[in-house]
């Protein structure tokens, strides 16, 4: 398959990134010191494009790429990719689902405990000496507190899982309740952010799912709520929340996400209430290598005259 040009926007996990450069022969758009150049360059005989959440793929760029077949997504969300131009020009578009379910769980159970027991509080708190000063406040327990899960998909399902180990009670939100699932079910956010403990946001980025954790839902968490987001910064309303925190509306956060990461609002930064981590749910070997493989065994599939394994368009 080395006669097939691939266009990489952005980089991904090198062992597979060097896998997928012995297959094809791929252009590296974001080495490119004139992507335009580069564009011009070879656009004409690219056939294929590797992405990732991060970086997507518009319009534009498709239209500078007339011989485009399937855009390979790392990663599970595809909210930067234009779905629509792709579907428009009949550009498959896969992306990496299932095999990042597990880490993505633990990181969002890792922040509830982090957050709910203090943990990243109690560390610093130990390595600046104050121990020796006087005792920790204390924290919150987990076990017996209701979550809320905003998108109860397959993350969402491996979350409650780990939840429900910790004794917590789970209710969930979504577009519509899911047949089959014996959780209650709230058509408003709002109300079962009124009355959850925790209320844990895993659902897709993207318009329609833009700040739909604002104000009105934080003020109904309460100052004995925590929010926890391992989904996209875009969901919550950064500066609502920033606010709320400050003021005590909202008890605590515990965040993998950011709207305009990696740069992170820093009044947060000075927060002891708030957890925060660098966007890094599935960022472990294990899962890394299994995104990284499939992303190139959708190209292998495609360019190989077979289905790809895992299509969203």
């Amino acid at each position: 398959m080395k006669d097939v040009e691939i266009l990489s926007v952005g980089p991904f996990y090198s062992p597979s990134f060097e896998a997928m450069e012995r297959d094809f022969t791929v252009h590296k758009l974001w080495q490119a010191k004139d992507k335009a150049g580069l564009l011009t360059e070879v656009g004409s005989r690219v056939r294929g494009i590797q992405s990732g959440a991060g970086h997507g793929a518009d319009a534009k760029l498709m239209d500078a790429l007339p011989k485009l077949e399937i855009i390979s997504c790392f990663g599970v969300g595809v909210d930067a990719v234009d779905l629509g131009a792709a579907k428009q020009r009949g550009v498959i578009v896969t992306n990496t689902p299932d095999v990042l379910n597990e880490c993505v769980a633990d990181l969002a159970m890792g922040l509830t405990l982090a957050t709910l027991r203090r943990i990243s509080l109690g560390d610093r708190f130990v390595r600046a000496g104050s121990w020796l000063k006087g005792a920790l406040p204390l924290a919150q327990k987990v076990g017996g507190k209701t979550m809320g899960i905003l998108g109860y998909g397959r993350i969402g399902k491996a979350i409650a899982r780990r939840a429900e180990a910790f004794g917590m009670h789970i209710v969930y939100h979504g577009r519509k309740p899911q047949p089959g699932v014996a959780l209650r079910y709230y058509s408003s956010l709002t109300d079962m952010a009124r009355d959850c403990e925790v209320l844990m946001v895993i659902c897709p980025g993207g318009a329609a799912t833009r700040h739909l954790v604002n104000a009105e839902v934080m003020q109904a968490l309460g100052p004995e709520g925590t929010l926890i987001n391992v989904a996209r910064g875009s969901v919550v309303d950064e500066q609502a929340l920033v606010k709320a925190l400050a003021d005590g509306t909202l008890g605590a956060a515990g965040l993998d996400v950011f709207e305009a990461e990696p740069k992170v609002p820093e009044a947060l930064l000075g927060m002891d209430q708030v957890v925060l981590q660098p966007h890094v749910g599935s960022a472990t070997h294990d899962t890394r290598k299994a995104m990284g493989d499939l992303t190139v065994d959708n190209l292998r599939a495609h360019f190989g005259g077979k289905p790809v394994l895992t299509p969203v368009v």
